[in-house]
């Protein structure tokens, strides 16, 4: 089991790591690749799999400021593009095929917090499809977006946002929009539902969307996972569980889904105060697809990481079985090789015995 674990980074993350923020521990696994920093301060990542060729995939992260915007990077973690100055994006999620005047284009759906607006950008060139903005949670006293996932229905291909704010009511958190072709060569939003269970105990950042088993997750901070029915068209806006209430130091923050198949594979939660990620089954246990028992926890060198994702897909080189992608203080991202995790995952790492 040694030969797959990894001591700290090395010296540079150990400087980075300042006393107000958690320790990495002494066995957390080493990314394969650090990225480029960015000006200010990241925050959440997305994978774009680049349809021709898998190994030319793309990793798009905000980099959360007034002045920051979104940063796309390689799989050798250098920045090679960006989107316009954004003010304060703050989570990032995609899409594929969204139609607009009769061309489909892969995008990316951010949102931007100082402007109470979700932005589009087509993927690879970040340019905007959005008009300027799309403004979200009008009429509320409670604005401010912050979460964002992207639910694509499988049968029809219909693309949904899903999206969370800073703060809000006890129930109705969350509002769903459809993106769609607006008709004058930009996309537009639509409200469908208003849903999501809140605490109020600290706020909801973290969303997910498992479009093949149609379900969202999301993370109430401090309390756990919650987990809602994806296609508003099916009228059930009913907790169907919570689960990760054990074992968090604090924070429940980023949730990234690995497809090991169309129906099976693993919930990644970013244990936020601990500096690792609490793996639960994706499609259940025990024939009960809402239960969701913990299988392991992973040491990661991020620091105190906010988003994250993941992918199964093939990338070639150091990714041949995907990988999963952290947010770290310091303003990276990490990348770790998938098969460093799954054999951790398989041994039940950070369980008691």
């Amino acid at each position: 089991m040694q030969k797959y674990i990894a001591l700290l980074a090395g010296a540079a993350l150990m400087a980075s790591c300042k006393s107000s923020l958690a320790p990495i521990k002494a066995d957390a696994i080493t990314p394969t690749v650090v990225t480029q920093p960015t000006p200010h301060d990241t925050d959440d990542p997305c994978i774009w799999i680049n349809p021709a060729d898998a190994s030319k995939s793309l990793v798009i992260g905000t980099d959360k400021d007034t002045e920051g915007g979104l940063y796309v990077y390689d799989l050798a973690g250098k920045i090679v593009g960006k989107s316009e100055t954004l003010k304060r994006p703050n989570n990032v999620d995609l899409a594929y095929g969204l139609t607009i005047g009769g061309k489909k284009y892969d995008v990316v759906i951010t949102t931007e917090r100082e402007r109470n607006m979700i932005r589009i950008f087509s993927i690879p060139d970040m340019k905007p499809l959005d008009n300027g903005g799309i403004p979200v949670f009008e009429g509320e006293a409670e604005q401010g977006p912050m979460g964002v996932a992207i639910y694509t229905r499988p049968q029809d291909k219909a693309i949904f946002a899903v999206v969370g704010r800073k703060s809000g009511p006890t129930g109705s958190y969350l509002w769903q929009y459809k993106i769609s072709d607006s008709g004058n060569g930009y996309a537009a939003a639509t409200v469908v539902r208003k849903f999501g269970s809140f605490s109020g105990k600290k706020e909801i950042e973290a969303i997910a969307v498992d479009n093949e088993l149609g379900f969202i997750y999301y993370c109430d901070e401090t309390v756990g996972i919650k987990k809602y029915i994806a296609d508003p068209d099916a009228k059930n806006d009913n907790e169907l569980v919570l689960f990760g209430t054990q074992g968090f130091v604090s924070d429940h923050e980023g949730i990234a889904i690995y497809k090991s198949s169309p129906k099976t594979g693993y919930i990644l939660v970013s244990n936020q105060q601990a500096n690792t990620f609490m793996v639960f089954p994706r499609e259940g246990a025990n024939g009960n697809t809402n239960n969701h028992p913990l299988l392991a926890e992973i040491p990661t060198s991020t620091i105190e990481c906010d988003g994250a994702d993941a992918t199964s897909i093939n990338l070639g080189g150091n990714f041949r079985n995907g990988m999963l992608v952290a947010m770290s203080n310091g303003m990276t991202f990490h990348y770790y090789d998938w098969n460093i995790i799954q054999k951790l995952i398989d041994a039940g790492y950070g369980l008691k015995k």
